[in-house]
């Protein structure tokens, strides 16, 4: 681990599992109307704020309306990603039986097939959490972002690398699938990864061709004015996921772990590497919406597939779970969070 944590015999990592345990089935023995009536209330929302902004874009030469526009189509864009694609992903709501919130039906807006990324991030991720050469997210092996990864000159563009991730995270995310780092380094064949590239290309000509070429279209004269606008929301939309997610997996007190100490876990273990290597965000109830609830990525890691909404509702207990075995509960504002991915991010550019 890179931060020193106090040893924890088995029975009380056992307990941890248990008190986890319970709090689980008691979320989803809960699990009901008010959370089917929430995602549809936020689906709602989320297309009426991509109609609202193609609309203003018809009167796009009106700077107020432009304006208004991008806000509105970032606004659905981030909603679409974070709160409604990530989580319906997830299988959040696969309980509802309802084919447009399920997570094998579910497609979202942005150029990743959600079919590769559920492999790559619910199974690959979440089941190896921080787990050196294992942890597929974002991050590892495109950046040095934790100080046991062995660092070599590659890594002197540590910044201008996570600048590009920041800037196309939605590419980033659909490369994460092809892990180039492993056919860089012979570990992985193209052959390998032949098969993905058919379904990435065909979701990215399918979200270029709506965003950059039929909705500008479609106003006539306004084609660039438009474009611009939907390049700038999708612009808004990366910016905004990458600082989300790299806030709740890198700040400092994100503990990493290796392959040895991950081995035979029990599911106490499992859920004590889900605490000590996740971070959350304070904020407002707007704020943890926008973030789709991964403000409170440490309760996400704990229950992937319980609804985000219930998030909030339980950190508390987590907390207090932490508190009673002596365990950090690494939260804080995000000026915070992020200020200290930034900086790791340079430091660990250097030997």
């Amino acid at each position: 681990m890179t931060t020193t944590t106090r040893e924890l015999d088995r029975a009380q990592v056992e307990l941890i599992g248990k008190e986890l345990d319970s709090l689980r089935q008691r979320m989803v023995a809960d699990l009901g109307a008010e959370d089917a009536d929430y995602i549809r209330r936020v689906v709602a929302v989320q297309r009426l704020s991509e109609v609202s902004g193609r609309v203003l874009l018809f009167a796009g030469w009106f700077p107020p309306a432009w304006f208004a526009g991008v806000g509105a189509l970032a606004l659905s864009k981030i909603l679409d990603n974070m709160e409604i694609g990530h989580n319906v992903l997830h299988g959040q709501y696969d309980w509802m039986k309802d084919p447009t919130l399920n997570s094998r039906t579910f497609e979202w807006d942005m150029v990743c097939p959600s079919e590769q990324w559920r492999r790559s991030h619910n199974f690959m991720h979440h089941t190896y959490t921080n787990i050196l050469d294992k942890d597929r997210d974002v991050g590892y092996g495109i950046i040095r972002i934790a100080e046991d990864q062995k660092w070599n000159p590659y890594y002197l563009g540590n910044p201008l690398y996570a600048a590009a991730q920041a800037l196309f995270f939605e590419y980033g995310i659909m490369l994460h699938d092809l892990e180039a780092d492993r056919i860089v380094q012979g570990r992985r064949s193209w052959a390998d990864v032949r098969p993905l590239l058919g379904p990435m290309l065909r979701k990215v000509a399918r979200q270029a061709g709506k965003d950059y070429v039929l909705f500008p279209a479609l106003t006539g004269p306004l084609f660039p004015v438009t474009l611009a606008a939907n390049v700038s929301a999708n612009l808004i939309r990366n910016l905004w996921a990458f600082s989300i997610i790299f806030c709740g997996h890198f700040p400092d007190g994100a503990e990493v772990f290796t392959e040895e100490e991950s081995e035979n876990e029990s599911k106490g273990q499992w859920y004590l590497r889900q605490m000590l290597g996740s971070a959350n965000i304070t904020g407002s109830p707007l704020f943890h919406l926008l973030s789709g609830n991964l403000s409170h990525q440490i309760e996400h890691h704990l229950f992937p597939d319980i609804p985000s909404r219930r998030y909030p509702r339980i950190a508390a207990e987590v907390r207090a779970v932490c508190e009673k075995h002596d365990l950090p509960y690494n939260t804080g504002s995000l000026s915070k969070q992020l200020g200290s991915v930034v900086r790791k991010i340079f430091r660990l550019a250097l030997p």
